[in-house]
């Protein structure tokens, strides 16, 4: 069975209650959860019955306790999780506008997940990616980590990659978690080097590299596989043999939250390539379940609103993505 390696930070999440702000005061009812983008992603591919592991440091404390317990109910693997004596996780708080876009405000400057590739445990947790078919993270797991964790986790996929684990790169970008965009440019550079495919948006590259063209800004990826999405519900897809614009169905309910969009695209275009769909099928795959995402609140949505599966070509794991 293909498995996945999803390498991040999950957070407490404290998200605004509908009609919860009073005038006049400025704040209102928030409601307390989860939230991450690679744990978002590691989820959606549990419940895509994909084998996925979440490789992260939490605390010893009651919060940490109910991360753990929700990703198991969720099957997401908690085997590589390292627990830290007296650390907790970070916190952020999202407020969403009347068009379901958000806003995010993070505490997490001693959140234990930022120690992860500085730990007793780490060249053990590093060692691992080897048995993985997907090493799967983002822009902001880069962010977290230090030059020198960066540079210590990018030779473990290296070494990974020699022995035919695919690397996914999603450059979802936060420029508060950044020193300044001279760094994120350098790491983002040095992760397209690195990876087998890279997800990617407008949003994200604009903002590290303003004014340039859709075709200026892919030419910078020189992964052989490049998905990156547009500022309508399009991707154009790059890859061996061809390039594809694949376009979103369209919407018939209304958007309530935009949150997790990219991270569940992500999920289901993972899951369908591991099962042997080829990349504009999975670009569809992933349209497919961020336009019912989409339709609700938080960004992890009921078990229930799941799209029916789709079943796909079967393939060997580690030959289904090439």
């Amino acid at each position: 069975m293909a498995s996945v390696a999803c390498i991040g930070e999950c957070m407490v999440e404290l998200r605004q209650a509908q009609g919860g702000a009073s005038a006049g005061q400025g704040g209102g009812l928030y409601s307390r959860g989860f939230g991450g983008d690679t744990l978002n992603t590691a989820v959606y591919l549990a419940r895509l019955e994909v084998k996925v592991d979440y490789l992260t440091a939490l605390g010893d404390d009651a919060l940490s306790d109910e991360m753990i317990a929700a990703w198991n109910a969720e099957n997401v693997g908690t085997r590589r999780v390292v627990r830290l004596a007296g650390k907790l996780p970070g916190l952020y708080m999202i407020q969403t506008d009347g068009k379901g876009e958000r806003q995010f405000f993070h505490w997490r400057d001693s959140a234990a997940a930022r120690q992860l590739m500085s730990l007793p445990e780490t060249d053990e947790l590093l060692n691992s990616l080897m048995s993985y078919d997907i090493i799967y993270l983002s822009a902001i797991t880069l962010s977290i980590y230090d030059q020198a964790g960066r540079d210590r986790l990018f030779a473990a996929i290296k070494r990974a990659r020699l022995l035919g684990t695919r690397f996914v790169f999603d450059t979802n970008f936060r420029a508060r978690g950044w020193p300044d965009r001279d760094v994120a440019r350098e790491v983002f550079a040095a992760a397209f080097a690195a990876a087998d495919i890279v997800l990617t948006s407008t949003e994200d590259l604009l903002a590290l590299y303003p004014g340039e063209s859709t075709d200026q800004l892919m030419a910078r990826i020189p992964t052989p596989e490049l998905v990156f999405r547009l500022a309508e519900p399009v991707s154009l897809l790059r890859f061996p043999g061809g390039t594809r614009e694949v376009r979103a169905e369209p919407m018939t309910n209304p958007v309530v939250d935009t949150t997790a969009a990219g991270d569940s695209f992500a999920a289901a275009y993972i899951a369908a390539r591991l099962a042997g769909s080829d990349p504009v099928e999975a670009a569809q795959a992933g349209h497919r379940l961020a336009s019912v995402v989409i339709c609700y609140a938080g960004a992890i949505i009921p078990g229930y609103a799941m799209p029916p599966k789709k079943r796909h070509r079967p393939a060997a794991s580690r030959q289904a993505i090439k």
